[in-house]
């Protein structure tokens, strides 16, 4: 009977513990999916491929595709990205891009290889941008 009487004191004293009151950790924020993946990275991408003209925009599937982007110092040249978010935790695994290269060759382009680098570095600039976002928001 003791034993029932410890049991049940302790389990009061755990559901004091367990209210709705309890501060919300750093973590929840980092998983902001209110469009269907993580908010931070689906800015974070846009901002950073807003360079070019985009052909699709899906903030349900995560996925962003641009149109052919050619830099005016080098009119021979042009690219074309997708940013694939594929989870809705801000985490590096989250984010895929692609890239694709044209060159202009006699006046037809012809696709050519793209830098593991370069592909690397827009990876980068979109996490970093994300987790600045994060960080704003959880010191506003």
């Amino acid at each position: 009977m003791a034993g029932l009487a410890l049991l049940g004191g302790a389990m009061i004293a755990l559901a004091a513990c367990g209210g709705k009151d309890r501060p919300r950790t750093e973590l929840a924020a980092a998983q902001i999916n209110t469009i269907g993946v993580n908010a931070y990275l689906w800015r974070a991408s846009l901002d950073t491929v807003a360079f070019a003209p985009l052909l699709q925009a899906d903030s349900a599937g995560g996925v962003i595709v641009t149109d052919w982007y050619t830099n005016p110092a080098n009119p021979g040249e042009r690219v074309k990205l997708t940013v694939t978010i594929l989870d809705q935790d801000l985490r590096a695994d989250a984010l895929r891009v692609a890239a694709s290269r044209q060159v202009n060759e006699a006046g037809t382009w012809v696709e050519a290889p793209v830098q593991a680098a370069t592909v690397q570095k827009l990876e980068d600039i979109i996490l970093t941008k994300a987790r600045d976002l994060r960080r704003q928001a959880l010191a506003s």
